[in-house]
């Protein structure tokens, strides 16, 4: 995958992008909490659980912290989403999801560099799933496997995905940059943890 930057340095993104950032955090933040609720009705091993419960309280002070600075509150749920069974798939899920959300936290923080401890509990959350990827690869067998076949039907949806994301009239000048920039650094994450070859 090339890239129109280079994705060491980072991206220098208009003042009129930061509302927009906000905003998208802030749905960021929600679906986040939503699916760590959901991971821990899962079987998952014990210190993933001690870790879900205490990554829900930091998305739940992540959301709140959001919902002050764009001045409402995010949309509720009667449900919690659907999320895999198998914590090979889950941890794919999440790992993903988390390396996605500390890329827009990396754009956020070039405009607000007041937030960066968004940027440090996200690496911790990426570090944290990254290990555990780790882990069930090195296991080698049926849970290795199902973790990489996860890992490629995430990484196909994710240009689309980072595309929709991005969709807000004050990117337009740059949007192309940004995806790019984003998809690098996931891409090579989910390369350095085994995960894609």
């Amino acid at each position: 995958m090339s890239s129109l930057h280079d994705p060491a340095e980072p991206l220098c993104l208009p003042p009129e992008c930061e509302r927009f950032l906000l905003e998208r955090f802030l749905k960021a933040e929600a679906m986040a909490l939503w699916a760590v609720r959901a991971a821990q009705l899962r079987d998952v091993p014990a210190n993933v659980q001690a870790f879900l419960k205490q990554h829900e309280a930091d998305e739940e002070e992540h959301l709140q912290h959001f919902e002050t600075l764009v001045g409402y509150q995010s949309w509720g749920r009667e449900v919690l989403p659907t999320v895999p069974q198998q914590w090979s798939s889950l941890a794919v899920l999440l790992f993903g999801y988390e390396a996605l959300g500390l890329e827009f936290a990396r754009l956020l923080v070039g405009l607000r560099p007041d937030m960066q401890s968004i940027v440090d509990d996200e690496e911790t959350h990426v570090a944290f799933f990254e290990q555990e990827i780790r882990k069930l690869l090195a296991g080698g067998g049926g849970e290795a496997d199902q973790a990489r076949i996860s890992a490629r039907s995430w990484w196909k949806k994710l240009p689309r995905t980072v595309d929709r994301y991005l969709q807000d009239p004050s990117l337009d000048a740059c949007r192309t940059d940004v995806a790019s920039a984003m998809l690098v650094a996931i891409q090579r994450r989910f390369i350095g943890a085994g995960l894609l070859n």
